[in-house]
């Protein structure tokens, strides 16, 4: 008697890899705050003053990623170009000092609106236990989507024109 083959064992071996990725985000994200977003006030990297509150009325994109974090620094592409076309804010948590950062960012040949949030004071606001974490936030401040991993960016500007909706 063969063995059996084709497609069906294939898709049941697919099928519980992606209920674990599916269960480990929801886990890790699942202190992440919902409803109205933390307001904070801070200062970009390059020293201009930002406040949550200068982003109501347009939907944005709120960004916890850290220099270590592999997965964040494959995203770091993506988050530009969205950033060209759509407010965002990153928060590089954990990641070192103004310095630290400015070099990581440097040498990854990308520029986008970075917080630092050296000791994870922010991130803890926020609910962050994993990174990259990735909040969209309505034009009138309450939180529409949180996404915890890798997200595509089709699938972040997909959630910021949703967002818009609202």
């Amino acid at each position: 008697m063969r063995p059996k083959s084709g497609w069906r064992p294939f898709l049941v071996q697919l099928a519980v890899v992606v209920l674990i990725i599916a269960a480990a985000r929801m886990w890790v994200g699942r202190n992440a705050v919902s409803g109205e977003a933390p307001l904070f006030t801070s200062v970009l990297l390059d020293g201009t003053p930002v406040s949550l509150r200068d982003y109501r009325g347009e939907p944005l994109l709120l960004h916890f990623w850290a220099t270590w974090c592999p997965i964040c620094v494959w995203e770091h592409d993506t988050i530009e170009a969205i950033a060209r076309d759509h407010a965002v804010l990153t928060v590089a948590m954990q990641s070192g000092d103004e310095a630290a950062v400015q070099a990581h960012l440097n040498e990854q040949g990308v520029a986008f609106p970075v917080v630092i949030d050296e000791d994870g004071t922010l991130a803890d606001r926020f609910g962050v236990m994993g990174t990259p974490t990735t909040f969209v936030i309505d034009g009138t401040g309450e939180i529409r989507f949180v996404e915890v991993g890798y997200t595509t960016g089709w699938g972040l500007r997909l959630r910021l024109w949703l967002a818009g909706l609202w």
